[in-house]
């Protein structure tokens, strides 16, 4: 999974500082905020994220209370669309 080679995880380093700083302000996780850009920008489209972990199932849930304001949306979507992100199947994930 080329996103977590050293140069797959430099390539998303901005993306990643930004979420860690929103998620810090909200009082959240990294993956919250992820979750929460998910159902903001789909609300119809339901994340299936998974967990073996009923913390983690819990944290999931409780991604749907965050509110993005419309901005942050726009920024996490400026920063996805002017990425090269390495996936997997090496795609470009544009």
């Amino acid at each position: 999974m080329p996103q977590y080679t050293p140069e797959g995880v430099e390539r998303a380093r901005e993306l990643v500082e930004y979420l860690n700083a929103l998620a810090e302000a909200k009082g959240a996780t990294p993956a919250q905020i992820s979750l929460a850009w998910m159902l903001s920008e789909k609300p119809y489209i339901i994340p299936i994220p998974g967990s073996r972990n009923p913390e983690r199932m819990r944290e999931n849930l409780a991604a749907a209370d965050i509110v993005l304001t419309s901005q942050e949306v726009a920024d996490i979507n400026a920063q996805l669309d002017s990425m090269d992100l390495m996936v997997f199947g090496g795609h470009a994930g544009k």
